[in-house]
């Protein structure tokens, strides 16, 4: 973050690097200058579109499914893990989950120019003088970037710089105490609520919707220690969401994940993607069997098994895994089959061996398929569903005692859809559930209805589960028998600590060594 610097120039993109520390303005004859830029409305707003499309991008490819790795719910394929021990060290826990990890430092870098930049609109719009309407709604887009990237980013690193122009002499680019990280998203996202419109035509951006979404999230998800975790905030937060009927789960829990249903009434926020480079997301690449790249690279469930789900994620629970009988999302959530236009692959003896395991299915792209090879995948990736705000708001719910209406609304909503919309008495939770019984149950919950969407790791942290549900559903964790309670939190990458002055050997998180 030091050495690195933001270039931000007109060009209706936002040219960005690994700064945080401060910003270098170049002046091309051709181009305006920053101050220029910064100066109209006109030029600010396109440069936070490109800050949408820069947010975007951090979620293509393998760097948008990193931090699912070495959870209870996915683990990187065998092949992946006996060629790259650094990546490895993702799911293993062990001496290559260290400072120098380049899969991790990539995420730190990629993350950084984004808020950099929406730090440096948000300066700029506390300056502009121009239509205050126009100017507070681009104040909402930046602010609500800044927040959840800032989120993202204390979720799994802890304390984290704070970049704030205004405050630039004070904060500098040093770790702040979690207190103050987490009451300057709160703040962000206040803005965002205030400022952002109910809905947009274009859905590349940001709504009140989602803004209130994730402030609601914030308040579950926030360390104790912040002071910000609050479940009556949490829950009345969500109720405001839900009250206001501007969403509603689909009927078909299948039409989630129809390239051609984008955008849905579930939908809170989705990232925007298609078949056409740049745009597409490369997510099947990723995510696809190696054995069906084999017979065939245009064949739309091939892939190269960077993540796969664990035995735990993809088992029936008779068999000691997840999935209760007849729940429609176990099929349109994991492939069981690899059948190929008659065809049934076979192990390649040079790979893994788990080519032909269960492998995650929600991000196939049938549209690829025979015509363009799988790196071409582009459905939309989501954010925010609501199925998701329904059952954070069951579980403020429990958490501020009603856990009878949790019960309800989990059993109304959320499962009643998993079992096409008659949900069988067997399956129903029982009004007389204990608050902790609850607890567990919906977290198996929100593994069956959101596995692989994100969120798998932020839950195990909050929760307090992730040393003790993944040492013993992640195969390669388990094998490795190293994960320890520090690993709650990742290394702050080498290359940051060498470059920013403001971040010392000493500054490193609990339990990692700076190598």
């Amino acid at each position: 973050m030091k050495r690195k610097y933001s270039l931000i120039m007109l060009a209706l993109l936002v040219i960005l690097s690994g700064s945080c520390k401060k910003f270098i303005i170049e002046e091309p004859q051709t181009a305006l200058t920053e101050e220029q830029v910064f100066k109209s409305l006109d030029n600010i707003e396109p440069l936070v579109l490109g800050l949408y499309t820069s947010w975007r991008n951090t979620k293509k490819d393998r760097g948008g499914f990193v931090f699912t790795l070495g959870t209870d719910e996915a683990q990187q394929g065998a092949y992946q893990v006996r060629t790259d021990d650094r990546q490895a060290g993702l799911d293993r826990y062990n001496g290559f989950l260290t400072a120098s990890n380049t899969a991790l430092a990539e995420q730190w870098n990629s993350r950084w120019p984004v808020i950099s930049a929406a730090a440096k609109v948000i300066y700029a719009l506390s300056l502009n003088t121009e239509d205050p309407e126009r100017k507070n709604r681009i104040l909402g887009d930046a602010s609500f970037i800044r927040a959840a990237l800032n989120f993202e980013m204390s979720q799994y690193w802890g304390e984290i710089p704070l970049i704030d122009q205004a405050k630039f002499a004070e904060y500098g680019t040093k770790r702040q105490p979690l207190t103050l990280v987490y009451s300057n998203i709160v703040s962000d996202l206040e803005n965002a609520v205030k400022y952002l419109p109910a809905s947009q035509t274009d859905k590349r951006k940001a709504t009140r919707g989602v803004a209130l979404a994730l402030l609601g999230k914030v308040y579950m998800y926030a360390p104790v220690s912040s002071g910000v975790r609050d479940f009556v905030k949490a829950r009345d937060t969500f109720k405001q969401i839900v009250d206001a009927g501007t969403y509603q789960l689909v009927d078909n829990y299948a039409d989630l994940w129809n390239p051609a249903k984008p955008n849905s009434s579930e939908s809170i926020y989705e990232f925007q993607f298609n078949n056409v480079y740049p745009d597409n997301n490369q997510t099947q690449w990723q995510m696809g069997s190696r054995s069906l790249a084999e017979i065939d690279q245009y064949a739309y469930f091939g892939g190269y098994d960077l993540m796969v789900p664990t035995q735990y994620c993809y088992k029936d629970a008779t068999a000691g895994g997840l999935w209760e009988a007849g729940d429609v999302r176990k099929s349109e959530s994991i492939r069981y089959d690899f059948t190929y236009k008659g065809n049934i692959p076979v192990l390649n003896p040079a790979f893994g061996g788990d080519e032909l395991d269960p492998h995650v299915k929600k991000y196939e792209d049938i549209r690829t398929d025979g015509s363009l090879s799988f790196w071409l995948s582009g459905k939309n990736i989501f954010y925010l569903r609501y199925s998701d705000v329904l059952l954070c708001y069951a579980e403020a719910l429990n958490e501020t005692g009603a856990t009878a209406q949790a019960v309800d609304l989990v059993n109304t909503t959320v499962r009643r859809r998993a079992w096409n919309n008659n949900l069988p008495d067997d399956k129903k939770w029982s009004a007389a559930m204990s608050q902790q019984d609850f607890r567990t149950a919906i977290m198996d919950e929100r593994m069956r209805e959101l596995c692989f969407e994100g969120w798998r790791r932020m839950d195990l942290i909050r929760t307090g589960k992730l040393v003790d549900l993944v040492k013993t559903r992640n195969k390669w964790t388990k094998e490795s028998g190293s994960v320890q309670p520090f690993h709650n939190r990742y290394p702050i990458p080498l290359q940051e600590i060498k470059q920013n002055d403001d971040i010392s050997e000493a500054d490193q998180n609990p339990g990692y060594s700076n190598n």
